[in-house]
């Protein structure tokens, strides 16, 4: 397991500086979703606090928040590990998101929530990196790209419940289509196919269109990985 703090990403709010634990939190995230920690790979306090030079209370406090995000699972006498989830756990965050996600994409639109344009242009800017990432083969540059498209579409809907809800199961169901979707079933041509055409009915301010095709795309995934799950 090797990881950097200096080189994470952390999200702020307000140009405020992050704290350790946030630090913290985003080397793990970036660490577990790019799969250099594996799940069920053991995650020990002390030692992820010597290769990030920090204490281990903001290792902790890391785990717990990751916890909470469900990246992480804390195992009886065994502690803390990167989460390993079944196919039926999987289902449940794609189901979660097909309950979810259209709505928000939808209201984003109808709603034509500030900054609009540009989070079109941005999505748009989201594809082509992910196909960039696709013609080198880097898958992670790839899932990156494909949670930002995703999140700058539903990010525009006033509803900040949901998006906070959206952004943390977007996580997991990366974690968990890596296992049983794309390394079971890969279907890149597809989905970026199906991205763009999400795309295209936001951008022509489509409410209706959007939140179809997003429908769509979203349940095509979910039955792949149960078609994958029963394998």
């Amino acid at each position: 397991m090797s990881l950097d703090l200096a080189a994470s990403k952390p999200l702020t709010l307000a140009g405020l500086p992050s704290s350790t634990s946030d630090l913290v939190v985003e080397s793990l995230r970036e660490a577990i979703l790019a799969g250099s920690l594996k799940p069920g790979e053991a995650l020990v306090e002390r030692r992820i606090a010597e290769q990030l030079g920090v204490s281990k209370t903001p290792v902790r406090e890391a785990l717990i928040d990751l916890t909470r995000r469900g990246l992480v699972e804390f195992v009886r006498n065994r502690g803390a590990r990167v989460r390993e989830l079944s196919t039926a756990d999987v289902l449940h965050v794609y189901s979660t998101r097909l309950l979810l996600e259209p709505q928000a994409v939808a209201d984003c639109v109808r709603h034509h929530a500030p900054g609009f344009d540009q989070r079109v242009s941005a999505a748009r800017m989201a594809l082509d990196l992910a196909q960039q990432a696709t013609d080198r083969s880097d898958s992670v540059g790839r899932s990156e790209q494909n949670r930002t498209f995703h999140q700058l579409l539903f990010s525009g809907t006033p509803n900040y419940v949901v998006v906070g809800i959206l952004v943390d199961l977007q996580d997991v169901a990366a974690l968990g289509a890596t296992r049983f979707l794309w390394e079971a079933s890969p279907s890149w041509r597809v989905e970026s196919e199906q991205h763009r055409a999400i795309l295209d009915a936001v951008a022509a301010r489509d409410a209706d269109a959007a939140e179809a095709a997003l429908t769509d795309h979203i349940t095509q995934a979910r039955d792949r990985i149960a078609v994958a799950g029963r394998d």
